[in-house]
């Protein structure tokens, strides 16, 4: 028989329809039967094609004996968090204020007013890997609430006003950040597999175009060395997907050979955006190859006829992690031909001895080719692969996702000239502008017609993003008004007048026990970070004096937050260096019937403006299409037309 979530559209919470778990989806039924029954509730948050989430499912969430103690003594709760990324983020604080780590499944258990007295990720049905056993967890919790409830109720308020003052709590940064922070990922590269720290590594892209933005800006030979390396480390490990393309989420070993095998679109989005200028920068081909076999990626497997982007693939086939990804030599060369496979079995590490149980994870990390002698070969074999078995992929489409998908779209239409990205970016646009929003109103999220929650912070600065992604392509005023139209948006839902810093959820969203602020990237840019970045280029684009004085205080705010954990600040560190050392800018004057877009040459990250007139300040010259361009603080004399010597690549500096 079905519970209660067999009426929902969320692909996770449908895998869970048919539990024997009397599961509820988040709402006030659930909480008020909680307060009618005296109990605590059981709080389950995950995703569609996440791993442990399917271990724990089949563990404890199919077992009857689970299930009876969760339904006599608990109500359940299920939450997708894609779907409901503010409960996601409040409990995962909290999760991480009582652990001192987070992740998927999270399981925390509640008062009926919201407020968590315990919290944890994957439990175990029974006690191992140094973890307690589920089925034990759930007595002791029951005995707990029978017979020490009031202390459980004094931590969960502690907990809660602790998480609420954590914004005063932030001390003033020391010295240049900008510089710290490239000493502190230089402390931390691994010169000899790329990437930062140990294992799992995950690519956190807007790291890397920190790293390249400081190349840009001052030839610092080592950033680009680290972004660089570790661009060309993960294209050739198993964390990229050699037979189809594309990323998926992490690499659990430091060599970036043993993914996590999900794939999600924030990451492969975020990636275009970070192969895109490492192209641009070095002119090395191999970034845009591997950009465009994402995009290509994206856009077989990942997108709606309507052109909206889907929300992620599974990591288990057929019930086994990675089954979908994995070769065997006599696979390959039956596919291929004796000969064919053969060669391509040696180029990619293709082994009878297997290097992920048993079976093959294709790799080119000991070569120096990127393989594109065998562009074949992977057809071939990606039409083997999908036929063999299928791919389960989470179809809910989110505001904040998409975004990200248009800026990526964006950057490499601007790098490699062609236009079905830029097709493609402005198609997902039309859909956002469908499909999720009414009016003014935008929503998180849509799955099969119906849309979600109300938008959060990160759905209005993703899509003040997409919008300024846009614009850079195009020069079209429209995109401009309307990234600027979110961005005071955002400030009027979001922003905290008092302290600084925008919260994750606003005016029109539920209201919960406390309303949080994500300051630190995780592996997509935070809200604040992004917020940071839009009024940055906003301030140059479109200044406007009310938005001025929020920027400023936005960057003091994050400066306070950022100071303590640099890495995980790519996103607003990219905003800082803009505000303190402003990349170029360009003022393109128009003359009548010379009307059309910049050159593909003008830097990503430039920002320009189009005057279809000219002024006083910016007179034409020569009667003819003007360029006004100025950077590191010079302006240059006014030419009619582009200059090569304007998009000339650093010197790398020591």
């Amino acid at each position: 028989m079905s519970n209660r979530l067999i009426g929902e559209t969320s692909p996770y919470l449908l895998q869970h329809a048919d539990d024997p778990v009397d599961w509820y989806p988040w709402g006030e039924e659930a909480f008020e039967k909680a307060r009618a029954e005296d109990k605590p509730v059981f709080l389950s948050i995950g995703y569609s094609a996440c791993h442990w989430c399917h271990v724990m499912a089949r563990e404890s969430f199919r077992d009857e004996t689970i299930a009876a103690l969760l339904n006599a003594d608990f109500v359940s709760v299920k939450v997708d968090r894609e779907e409901r990324p503010d409960v996601d983020n409040l409990y995962m604080t909290a999760c991480q204020a009582m652990t001192g780590s987070g992740g998927w499944p999270l399981s925390l258990f509640l008062t009926p007013d919201k407020k968590p007295f315990f919290a944890g990720t994957y439990l175990p049905k029974t006690a191992r890997y140094g973890m307690p056993g589920f089925c034990e967890l759930l007595s002791a919790i029951t005995a707990a609430w029978t017979n020490e409830r009031e202390r459980l109720l004094r931590s969960a308020d502690m907990l809660l006003k602790a998480l609420a003052t954590t914004d005063a709590k932030a001390p003033a940064p020391n010295g240049d950040l900008l510089s710290r922070a490239r000493a502190a990922f230089s402390n931390r590269f691994d010169a000899a597999y790329g990437g930062f720290g140990p294992a799992p590594k995950f690519p956190a892209p807007q790291n890397l175009l920190f790293l390249l933005q400081q190349y840009e800006k001052h030839g610092d030979a080592q950033a680009l060395h680290m972004a660089a390396f570790t661009l060309e480390r993960m294209a050739a490990g198993g964390i990229f997907d050699q037979i189809g393309g594309g990323f998926c989420r992490y690499s659990t070993d430091r060599r970036f050979l043993v993914p996590h095998f999900e794939k999600m679109l924030y990451d492969n989005a975020l990636l275009i955006l970070a192969y895109s200028k490492a192209y641009e920068l070095t002119g090395t081909r191999s970034f845009l190859d591997t950009a465009e076999q994402t995009a290509a990626y994206l856009l077989r497997e990942m997108r709606s006829d309507d052109g909206g982007f889907y929300c992620a693939q599974d990591a288990d086939s057929e019930g086994e992690e990675g089954r979908y990804y994995l070769f065997t030599p006599q696979e390959v060369e039956t596919v291929l031909g004796k000969e064919a496979g053969a060669a391509f079995n040696a180029f990619y590490e293709i082994t009878d001895a297997g290097n992920f149980e048993g079976k093959n994870i294709p790799n080119r990390l000991r070569r120096a080719e990127t393989g594109e002698r065998f562009r074949a070969e992977r057809q071939k074999l990606l039409a083997y692969r999908r036929e063999r078995m299928s791919l389960k992929t989470d179809k809910k489409q989110l505001t904040c996702w998409n975004a990200l998908a248009i800026a990526g779209l964006c950057a490499l239409y601007r790098v490699s000239g062609k236009e079905a990205y830029l097709r493609a970016a402005a198609e997902t646009y039309g859909f956002l502008r469908k499909k999720l929003m009414r009016g003014e109103m935008l929503f998180a999220s849509v799955k099969d017609g119906k849309t979600g929650s109300r938008a959060f912070l990160d759905d209005h600065a993703g899509l003040a993003l997409a919008a300024l992604s846009l614009y850079d392509a195009t020069l079209d005023l429209e995109y401009l008004k309307t990234a600027a139209f979110r961005a005071k948006t955002a400030i009027d839902l979001f922003f905290d007048h008092g302290e600084g810093g925008f919260f994750f959820s606003g005016r029109e969203n539920e209201a919960l026990p406390i309303r949080t602020k994500e300051v630190y990237d995780g592996a997509l840019p935070c809200g604040n970070s992004v917020m940071t970045y839009v009024l940055a280029r906003l301030s140059v684009l479109a200044p406007d004096r009310a938005r001025e004085e929020v920027f400023r205080k936005e960057i003091g705010f994050m400066k306070r937050h950022a100071a303590a954990t640099l890495m995980g600040a790519g996103m607003f560190l990219l905003a800082l260096s803009d505000a303190e050392e402003p990349p170029m800018k360009v003022v393109a004057v128009e003359a009548g019937e010379d009307a059309g877009m910049l050159p593909l040459a003008v830097p990503l990250g430039a920002n320009v403006r189009m005057l279809d007139r000219e002024t006083d300040e910016y007179p034409l010259k020569n009667g003819a299409k003007t360029y006004y361009v100025c950077r590191s603080f010079t302006c240059l004399p006014p030419e009619n037309a582009w200059k090569k010597e304007w998009s000339k690549k650093p010197e790398a500096t020591r």
